[in-house]
C-alpha cells in the first residue's frame, strides 16, 4: 500500500470552475501578482489529517469582499465601504470562510492526502511565523480574479511542499 501523495497545485481553470459553480456568476481568472502579507490579505490555512499545513490561500481584501458579495448576494456599495475601511465585518468573514472551505476540494482527489480548512485569518490579522514564511514559498499560483457584477482582486495559492 502506498502513502497518499501530497496535494497538487490547482490551475487557473480549476479555480474558475470552482468559483463559477459556487457563485452562479461568470468569473474570469488570469495570471496575477503574488499576494503578500504586506497587502493584509485574508489567509486560509489548510491541513492534512496529521495537522501538517498543506496549503495556503491568500485573498486580498478586495477579492474577499467580492467573494462575500457574490455568495451572499450583498450589495456592492456596502462592500466598497468595507474595502475603503480596510476591514470586513464578521458576516463578510463568515461568507469568505465558506468560499475558502469549499476551495479545499481543489487540493483533494484520488490518491491525494486529504486537506481541510483549518483556519481563516481575517485581513490584517497577524499570522504565525511558520505561516508567514510559507506565504512566500515558490510552489504557488498567483491569479487575478474578476467576479461578474462585483470586481476583481488578487488570489495566491501556495503549497507547503
Amino acid at each position: 500500500m502506498t502513502a497518499p501523495a501530497a496535494a497538487l497545485l490547482p490551475n487557473a481553470k480549476d479555480v474558475r470552475d470552482l468559483l463559477e459553480g459556487l457563485f452562479g456568476k461568470d468569473v474570469v481568472v488570469a495570471p496575477g501578482d503574488p499576494v503578500s502579507l504586506n497587502d493584509k490579505p485574508a489567509v486560509a490555512v489548510y491541513v492534512d489529517p496529521t495537522m501538517a499545513t498543506t496549503a495556503l490561500c491568500l485573498v486580498d481584501i478586495r477579492l474577499a469582499a467580492w467573494f462575500a458579495g457574490a455568495l451572499a448576494l450583498l450589495p456592492k456599495g456596502g462592500l466598497e465601504d468595507a474595502i475603503d475601511e480596510g476591514e470586513l465585518s464578521e458576516m463578510h468573514l463568515e461568507v469568505v470562510y465558506e468560499v475558502v472551505n469549499v476551495a479545499a476540494s481543489m487540493f483533494n482527489g484520488e490518491g491525494v492526502n486529504h486537506s481541510k480548512l483549518y483556519k481563516l485569518h481575517a485581513p490584517g490579522e497577524a499570522v504565525p511565523g511558520d505561516i508567514a514564511g510559507l506565504s512566500a514559498a515558490f510552489n504557488r499560483i498567483d491569479l487575478r480574479v474578476d467576479v461578474a457584477g462585483y470586481g476583481s482582486g488578487d488570489l495566491s495559492i501556495v503549497l507547503a511542499h
